[in-house]
């Protein structure tokens, strides 16, 4: 029999009408002046109102597409208007005659952003009486709502918080979702979503805040990086979409809807995914930090192949260039020397530093020589490196011999007021006193060729880009920061698509939205601030933002929730969400310091990892709670895989960042002496978990399969019905979600995958239920089989409501236990397929 793994229950795609269509944007009888380039003054929060016209959206289908082959335009057209219902009249932005926001000032202005999808918006702008390079201008109040931001706490990293009105967002989000609802017939409450997403627009980049005397106040800022990129009129500095029932779908229309806006990036689903994201690696931060050696790197990779955790890639990362600090000027006040910060290193050369060249032989020599090592020696299938995005911490030193074609000059960074306002100490950071050696964008497509050129020939497939934000702070002189970050990133893209034919690269320390708006190449990007071994506030923080980052990163790139160490106290908590991410898996462990049990519910022997088919996002119910402060709530994390999904439950109280100390801190709301918390796992928790059954959904109630990993135990869950889930801070559990199908009456089953590993559902890759019949129509003694095709090792679990008449592996019966108070089957799968995957048949 044939086996086949085809899923086919999502909705159908629509229908594409007979008529071609076209969409416009009926224009308001006002012009509008474009962005000007005039001397700057400030610019006023709120403006005098003026009429507001309520935007429309005109589409005209033409007669001749209709069964005509001449491809011209009939001289007669049917036009039909229709009204947006995301609307901005009388001064309030709502949805389906819902307020949004309230005493939106008349300067603010809606332009239609209708599209045929799910999601339907508008831009907003506003005008100023001025031109200026930052403004910031009043949307009104937003009220009796909830919501989830992603805001940058630091220049480089975004992180979430929860809030009820407008005064409640904090400076630099870049994404806001919205829960609104409303009483229907004075029972149920009908729930809508709305999505704003800041943009760039021109030479400027937007951001909200929340401000005003009232503290409902919702805001726009908009600002250039440069003092002399200055305007005063502003169309599309904001989508607001929205759409009801399902934020998942609201959040990826809103981005479609501004991809197809701008033009300026590509989501994720049209990246090629560089081949690293399904295998094991190690990272040798913070394993050796900025004193790797060829020698160290070596035996990281031996010691974790010794120990049956392979890994397939490394990332070599800070250490491995050659750099040093400005030479001290003889007019320099030495005085006190010793209490200043130590003389920011700046690359000197593209070429590695003398602690990798150390090759024997003329032939071989310089990094090339641990590129074949790790490749010939210890199975490694790919080597990354590290450099910033500018060369290195301090930029390229100006005026070095070798590198006087990048023609490097000195810039001193300028913080942003909303970067200041929230990470205070930028302001007096290194990298902003000493400032940075800035490769003149004219020259930055030849410096990323010519480094990205010299790796490649020694054998390097890809490399981690790092400090990216550091481009807004230096865009005067440039156009400002949007304009530069464009050109480092078009040179960027192209570099890495002529030399790593792979895709071979990983954006971060990148989360501002200058650079997400214009990512054309990049697919995989750290998801969140590091993972930081040594400090115990971190950890529940880190994975509590890796979740909720990935709802907004995740429509653009792969999110990469960062190496780990797995022989640490929290390494079980981090390593199972790392499983269940859907990005990259990788460890930074110190030679010799590993835990292999941990490791092995992550890697296969052969490197290989069991990854999720989607960035992990936090459950539907989970979306506008505060697991990280409100002392209730457990983050529950889901993902999907191609039969199965999975569920990862997390205790992440007890610390988070705080607003008024500028930094990660403890608190009391179920802290660490708190007791367990509890909440309930339902099968529908895996937002998608209908698209993981077979048939097109026939012979599905609705009821699931869920295996806990910590315990062992498997419960099979009616439709509707929760699973209780117990946790103290600090602790996780990992559930498999499967989908049972109906064969006939009193049969039942569905696949769990390999139960020792923390996403083993994502082992089973094929998937076919047969009913066996006789030639009269009815059933023989067996009543149903299942086909499954499985990759791995190890024990593979499934459940049957009967206990089955055998089980085959390959063409061979294979002994297997059943527990018949449970419905759990367990094979055993003793080696690793001699082809892709085993083949596993089932009879009931």
């Amino acid at each position: 029999m044939a086996l086949t793994s085809s899923c086919n229950c999502s909705s159908p795609a629509a229908t594409s009408s007979p008529l071609l269509a076209r969409i416009y944007t009926r224009t308001s009888s006002s012009s509008r002046p474009p962005l000007l380039a005039s001397p700057s003054r400030p610019s006023p929060l709120r403006l005098p109102r003026k009429s507001n016209p309520t935007p429309r959206c005109s589409f005209r289908t033409l007669a001749a597409a209709n069964g005509s082959s001449s491809g011209r335009r009939s001289a007669t057209e049917e036009e039909m208007t229709i009204e947006s219902s995301v609307r901005l009249a009388d001064g309030e932005l709502s949805f389906r005659g819902r307020a949004v926001l309230s005493g939106v000032p008349d300067a603010v202005s809606a332009t239609s952003a209708a599209a045929r999808g799910p999601v339907d918006g508008v831009f907003l702008g506003a005008d100023f009486a001025q031109p200026a390079s930052r403004h910031v201008v009043s949307l009104g109040a937003m009220r009796g709502v909830r919501f989830m931001a992603c805001f940058r706490f630091k220049m480089w990293w975004m992180a979430q918080t929860m809030g009820d009105k407008g005064g409640d967002v904090p400076h630099e989000t870049q994404f806001l979702l919205v829960e609104s609802k409303a009483a229907t017939g004075g029972v149920e409450e009908e729930t809508s979503y709305v999505v704003f997403l800041p943009l760039v627009e021109g030479a400027f980049r937007a951001s909200l805040q929340g401000g005003g005397a009232g503290g409902d106040e919702l805001q726009l800022c908009v600002e250039s990086g440069d003092a002399d990129t200055r305007a005063n009129s502003f169309q599309r500095a904001l989508f607001v979409g929205a759409t009801e029932s399902d934020p998942f779908a609201a959040i990826a229309g809103a981005v479609a809807a501004v991809r197809s806006s701008l033009g300026t990036f590509r989501p994720r689903a049209e990246k090629k995914l560089p081949g690293i994201v399904d295998y094991f690696g190690w990272c040798t931060w913070d394993a050796f930090y900025q004193d790797v050696t060829q020698e160290g790197v070596e035996a990281g990779l031996q010691s974790l192949a010794a120990g049956g955790a392979p890994p397939k890639f490394v990332i070599i990362d800070d250490g491995w260039q050659s750099v040093g600090t400005d030479k001290p000027n003889a007019e320099d006040d030495h005085a006190g020397e010793a209490d200043k910060p130590p003389r920011l290193p700046r690359l000197t050369g593209i070429k590695e530093n003398s602690k990798f060249q150390s090759g024997k032989g003329p032939a071989i020599t310089g990094i090339e020589t641990l590129v074949r090592a790790a490749k010939e020696k210890y199975g490694l299938k790919y080597v990354y490196v590290w450099h910033a995005i500018t060369g290195y911490w301090g930029g390229v030193r100006p005026g070095v011999a070798g590198m006087e074609a990048y023609r490097s000059t000195m810039h001193f960074p300028k913080i942003s007021p909303g970067v200041a306002e929230n990470e205070p100490n930028m302001k007096t950071d290194v990298l902003t006193l000493q400032g940075l050696g800035l490769v003149h964008p004219l020259a930055v497509h030849r410096f990323y060729d010519e480094l990205h050129a010299y790796l490649a020939a020694a054998g390097v497939d890809g490399v981690k880009v790092d400090v990216q934000c550091v481009l807004e702070t230096l865009g005067a002189g440039h156009g400002g920061r949007v304009q530069l970050t464009k050109e480092y990133h078009r040179a960027l893209d192209a570099s890495v698509a002529k030399n790593f034919q792979d895709n071979g690269i990983i954006a971060c320390m990148s989360h501002n939205t200058d650079s997400l708006y214009c990512s054309k190449q990049t697919a995989v990007v750290r998801a969140s601030d590091d993972f930081f071994p040594r400090e115990a506030v971190s950890h529940t923080i880190h994975i509590a933002a890796v979740a909720y980052n990935s709802v907004f990163l995740g429509e653009f790139m792969l999110p990469d929730w960062d190496m780990f160490h797995s022989l640490h106290p929290a390494g079980d908590y981090h390593g199972s969400a790392r499983a269940i991410s859907g990005g990259p898996v990788y460890v930074s462990d110190a030679p010799g310091k590993h835990d292999f049990e941990l490791l092995k519910k992550m890697v296969l022997p052969d490197g290989t990892v069991l990854r999720a088919r989607l960035p992990g996002r936090p459950t539907k119910d989970c979306l506008f709670a505060d697991p990280a402060r409100d002392g209730v709530t457990l983050l529950k994390i889901w993902n999907m895989n191609k039969f199965t999904g999975v569920l990862g439950v997390y205790n992440c109280q007890g610390a988070a960042w705080s607003s008024a100390e500028k930094k990660n801190v403890f608190h009391d709301a179920g802290g660490s002496g708190a007791g367990a918390l509890t909440c309930g796992v339902k099968g529908r928790d895996v937002h998608l978990i209908a698209e993981a059954v077979t048939d097109g959904c026939a012979g599905w109630s609705g009821d699931c399969a869920l295996y806990r990993h910590a315990g062992g135990d498997l419960v099979v869950l009616r439709d509707g019905a929760a699973l209780p889930v117990s946790l103290k801070v600090l602790e996780h559990d990992v559930l498999t979600v499967s989908p049972i199908k109906d064969l006939a009456a009193g049969y039942r089953f569905a696949p769990i995958g390999l139960i020792d590993m923390f996403n083993g559902g994502a082992a089973v890759e094929g998937l076919t239920y047969s009913v066996l019949v006789d030639g009269d129509g009815m059933t023989t003694a067996a009543v149903g089989q299942v086909c499954m095709e499985v990759r791995g090792r190890g024990r593979f679990g499934s459940y049957s409501s009967v206990r089955p008449r055998k089980c085959t592996l390959g063409s061979a019966p294979v002994e297997f236990s059943y527990d018949a108070s449970s419905g759990m089957v367990i094979l055993e799968l003793e080696s690793m397929p001699k082809e892709r995957v085993h083949k596993i048949v089932v009879e009931l």
